[in-house]
């Protein structure tokens, strides 16, 4: 991590990771790569989801998150930045010729060989059915249904751990310390998931925020209350009479059960995750 000497009130903790140690490219490859409008929370200009908006323009990179090339070795060619996630994306080379971008685990550089394949060694960055991976190994880029590409454990220094092999299903401990069954002829890479020190990046100031698409904050308490059920009334009040904290919309909010009683995927959850509460 790079931390700036505190010459202004923004740069005062303000730290960074230091990305020329790390990365081997900084231009991404032109066939992979792609625009378009990104989401800023907005549907038909109402805004549907609040603190988005604005930022600087980004080029997508078609990432592989299907891994549907199996039985072909491939060599790591670059290591990149990507402004659309939290973990870092490189270039494989397939021994036929295709180039795909891919998210990169931890402890990888350029010129090492991955495999997808059912016989592939336990290895960071090789791809194998649930399966024939064994119990304690840690994994990211995991299929919930086979086929159906990689959806859990994605973000910069996560991963979700094998613990079980269970009747052609397989248990892994998620990120969230929730338990849960997953078929075990999905697939999923092995090790974590690069870039652990973003977790650790001090902003700084609110310009670094902005530049990223998040606009403000504003609490409800400071609203009024036509605006917000915090708002309103003279000085600072509580919000217990309100049978607790709410929503802008006015549904309740912080520690209030969300999921559906009925959803399908309950049946496949072993153990709930743990809360702060």
């Amino acid at each position: 991590m790079k931390k700036y000497k505190p010459t202004s009130d923004g740069r005062r903790g303000m730290s960074t990771i230091e990305y020329k140690k790390i990365l081997s490219s900084s231009k991404p490859l032109k066939s992979l790569v792609k625009g378009g409008k990104r989401g800023v929370g907005r549907s038909a200009g109402k805004i549907t989801t609040r603190h988005k908006g604005g930022g600087v323009k980004r080029k997508y990179r078609v990432i592989d998150f299907k891994y549907d090339k199996k039985n072909i070795p491939a060599k790591i060619a670059s290591i990149e930045y990507d402004p659309n996630r939290s973990g870092f994306v490189g270039v494989l080379n397939y021994f036929d010729g295709e180039k795909r971008y891919v998210l990169l685990p931890q402890n990888v550089k350029v010129g090492d060989q991955v495999e997808v394949s059912e016989n592939a060694p336990i290895k960071a960055g090789n791809r194998l059915p649930l399966s024939k991976i064994p119990v304690g190994t840690f994994i990211y880029n995991i299929e919930l249904k086979p086929n159906g590409g990689a959806k859990v454990a994605r973000s910069a220094g996560i991963y979700a751990e094998v613990i079980a092999q269970d009747e052609g299903m397989t248990h892994l401990k998620m990120p969230s310390t929730e338990i849960r069954k997953v078929l075990s002829t999905s697939w999923a890479s092995i090790g974590e998931v690069s870039n652990p020190e973003f977790r650790l990046i001090n902003w700084g100031k609110a310009g670094r925020r902005r530049k990223l698409g998040i606009r403000p904050t504003v609490r409800g308490s400071a609203m009024n209350a036509v605006d917000h059920p915090h708002g309103g009334g003279e000085g600072k009040q509580g919000i217990s009479l309100r049978r607790g904290p709410k929503t802008r919309q006015g549904k309740l909010a912080y520690g209030v059960k969300t999921r559906k009683p009925k959803k399908y995927s309950s049946k496949n959850i072993v153990k709930r995750r743990k809360t702060k509460r």
